[in-house]
Order: C-alpha cells, then structure tokens, then sequence
C-alpha cells in the first residue's frame, strides 16, 4: 500500500484528474460485475474506491495549498482599518429589546400536563 500512496504523490495534478476518471469507470464496471456474481470484482471493488479516495484527497490538498499560497501573499485588511473607525459594539435596536421583553413573559400555549 505505501507504493501506491508514494506514486499518488508523486503524480501532477493532471495525472491525478486522468486517474480519478479512470477509477471511476473502473468502480462502475466492477459493480456491473459484482451483480453477476462474480466474488473477484468485489475485493477489485474496495480497492478501487481507495484508491479513488485517494486520489481525490490529494487533489483537495493539492487545491488547498494552492489557494493558501495565494491568499498568504495577499495583503488583508480588516475592515475597520479600511473605514478610519473603531471597532464599537452595535446598539440594540428596538426591536431586539421588544423581542427580548416577550421572551420574559410567559408563554401563551399551555404547558404539558397543565390544565
């Protein structure tokens, strides 16, 4: 098993994309042969939808260094700087205050077991 993650490794992403497809397929034909019966497919089954995760994983990690790369050398600024102010907590509007003040009172429907 660890030839077949050092070779995942070692593959491009475009040779990724071409194996993934091809896992695929092979996972479709092998069903077809799982329903005739066949008892082989069903061991080429499982290890086919390993490998099929796989392959998938590190093409998202892959992906993911990728785009964590790319927004390590933006530069970001946060909002508030960007607006001159300061960061001051929002006011209760009126609304959440009523609603918080119905919230207290007691509830209109009866309770189980109450009459």
């Amino acid at each position: 098993m660890p030839k077949r993650i050092d070779k995942i490794r070692e593959s491009s992403g475009d040779e990724l994309r071409v194996q993934e497809r091809e896992l695929t397929e092979q996972i479709f034909r092998l069903r077809f042969q799982l329903s005739t019966g066949q008892a082989e497919a069903l061991k080429r089954l499982r290890d086919s939808r390993k490998d099929l995760a796989r392959v998938k994983t590190h093409l998202r990690a892959q992906e993911l260094n990728q785009a964590g790369a790319h927004i390590a050398t933006q530069k970001v600024e946060k909002p508030e700087e960007a607006a001159g102010k300061s960061a001051a907590p929002k006011k209760k509007t009126a609304k959440r205050q009523k609603l918080k003040h119905v919230a207290k009172g007691k509830s209109k429907t009866k309770k189980a077991g109450k009459k």
